[in-house]
């Protein structure tokens, strides 16, 4: 029986784990952080923010940093620039003068729309590409993906 090095085996892998992501990553178009994947001229951090915005009758920021994984500061200049485009409006929670309501403009909402309209075209277009019988194989491997680095905290 051969012994294996399995320090080797985890580098390597590593290594094809890296070079695959990053292969998808620039396929998808996910480097390019003034569009979106699906062509919008929208920063992908404020698309990612209009889309949880969109969901909600109000959030709280800090509720929204939470949810996108974000710093505090980082938030604070996100919620700037929708606040900037006429997308969002800050507004004082009722229960607690502390924190920041966010609700988004009939122009926020708009642009909301249109974006998840695009992205569901990609997203559509994708799926298509993907053969029927490897699709449940590539969701699989996503869910996976995702548990490891919820994982890492």
């Amino acid at each position: 029986m051969i012994d294996r090095d399995t320090s080797l085996i985890d580098r390597v892998d590593t290594a094809a784990l890296q070079d695959r992501l990053i292969g998808f990553i620039r396929a998808f178009g996910l480097h390019q952080p003034e569009t979106t994947p699906c062509g919008q001229p929208i920063p992908v951090s404020e698309a990612h923010a209009l889309s949880e915005l969109a969901g909600d009758a109000a959030v709280g920021q800090f509720e929204l940093g939470r949810r996108l994984r974000l710093e505090k500061s980082t938030v604070s200049r996100l919620v700037g620039q929708l606040v900037g485009r006429g997308w969002v409006q800050r507004n004082t929670s009722p229960d607690d003068a502390r924190a920041v309501l966010l609700t988004l403009t009939p122009a926020g909402r708009e642009a909301a729309v249109q974006l998840a309209a695009a992205r569901r075209q990609k997203f559509d277009q994708l799926m298509a590409a993907i053969p029927d019988t490897r699709r449940a194989e590539v969701l699989r491997a996503l869910d996976v993906l995702t548990e490891a680095l919820h994982a890492q905290g």
